[in-house]
């Protein structure tokens, strides 16, 4: 068993660890963004005083971190993880930011004779506490071979997918079909219940046809439900969607229905609804139709 060191433990990050602390494996956390959940510190969270301190004390460092801000503060600013690092140090970002950002982490990272790996996840907070996550890593052959135990605790669906920076592209790229389908299943339950059909009846018949799908099922149950609980925030989404447009524009692309998605989330946001789930983008097109799906 190792010592694993954890920074972010937050909605996705608080699972993650425990499930390394219930594999027998001791872990240290610091930099608070969050408070530590009380059920971490009695299965024997251990504290550092800061992230360099901690980066000596263990030989991988996971990351959970919000947006790349964050992530370069730990990793760089006062006291930050880069300079607690040397030879045979693994950093893994399970965070979801800029894939640009990241190869330029992973730059400096690799200066100080350390490892680095993308590795951010797709799952919410279900997958996280059913340790079902799917991972995208980017990194060396050699670093994934020795991470994959640790993300075998917290995943299913674990894939190297290339060097770093490629874990970050193929988050962004999932990012992108996670809003976009989110969209449609809002479209879709909206326009019945305006017509008068059931929603939970419609929703029942579309998951046996070819229109199914996770979202459908999990965000579609919420919509009619109108459980907006956060497994995933609106702010997080609008932030992923940010990094799709922002890289869009520097390849010369176009993403029409991701800035599409991305205008019907920031009218969430306008009417205070940065907070809810992701599903709550159902809530702009509902303010549109002057009529809520029920």
């Amino acid at each position: 068993m190792a010592t694993i060191g954890f920074i972010g433990l937050g909605i996705m990050g608080t699972p993650m660890a425990r499930h390394l602390q219930d594999a027998g494996h001791t872990v240290v956390t610091s930099k608070f963004f969050i408070p530590p959940k009380q059920e971490l510190v009695d299965n024997g969270l251990l504290f550092a005083e800061n992230p360099k301190a901690l980066a000596e004390e263990v030989d991988i460092i996971i990351l959970m971190l919000p947006d790349t801000p964050e992530v370069n503060d730990v990793l760089f600013g006062e006291n930050g993880v880069a300079y607690g690092l040397s030879k045979g140090k693994l950093v893994v970002d399970m965070s979801s930011i800029s894939p640009i950002e990241t190869k330029e982490f992973a730059k400096k990272v690799r200066e100080t004779g350390a490892e680095y790996m993308d590795a951010p996840v797709s799952g919410g907070e279900v997958g996280a506490r059913q340790a079902s996550l799917s991972i995208m890593a980017g990194g060396t052959q050699e670093s994934f071979d020795r991470a994959l135990p640790l993300f075998k605790l917290m995943g299913k669906n674990i894939t190297l997918v290339g060097d770093c920076g490629d874990g970050q592209v193929t988050k962004v790229a999932n990012q992108i079909i996670v809003a976009l389908t989110i969209e449609a299943v809002s479209e879709a339950l909206v326009f019945a219940s305006k017509a008068g059909a059931d929603p939970a009846r419609v929703r029942e018949a579309l998951m046996g046809g070819f229109a199914s799908s996770r979202i459908l099922e999990v965000h579609g149950d919420r919509m009619i439900k109108r459980t907006f609980d956060p497994g995933f925030r609106i702010s997080l989404h609008q932030k992923d969607l940010n990094l799709a447009l922002q890289g869009a524009k520097s390849l010369g692309i176009s993403l029409p229905n991701t800035a599409a998605t991305q205008e019907l989330f920031n009218n969430c946001a306008a009417n205070g609804d940065s907070g809810l789930d992701h599903s709550g983008l159902v809530k702009a097109l509902e303010r549109m139709a002057n009529h809520a799906v029920a």
